[in-house]
């Protein structure tokens, strides 16, 4: 079974959280978004927005292309 570009994506926002050793809820606030839709990003149930993602790696303090790399590799 081939995960989907939306599971990858999820799972690298999770890695990269974890690095910086926040948690959902810290994430959620810096990046201006709801605990829930964050959880539902992380976990492959949302499609979410540029304008969501760009929230998101402001949050991680990282650029957006960084929180793609990996994504959608054929080896994943």
């Amino acid at each position: 079974m081939k995960m989907t570009v939306n599971v990858q994506l999820g799972m690298r926002i999770r890695y990269l959280r974890k690095k910086r050793k926040l948690s959902q809820e810290d994430l959620a606030l810096e990046a201006e978004v709801s605990k829930n839709y964050l959880s539902d990003v992380e976990c492959g149930r949302r499609n979410p927005s540029v304008k969501a993602l760009a929230k998101i790696a402001k949050g991680l303090h990282i650029d957006l292309a960084t929180m793609f790399l990996g994504v959608g590799d054929k080896n994943n």
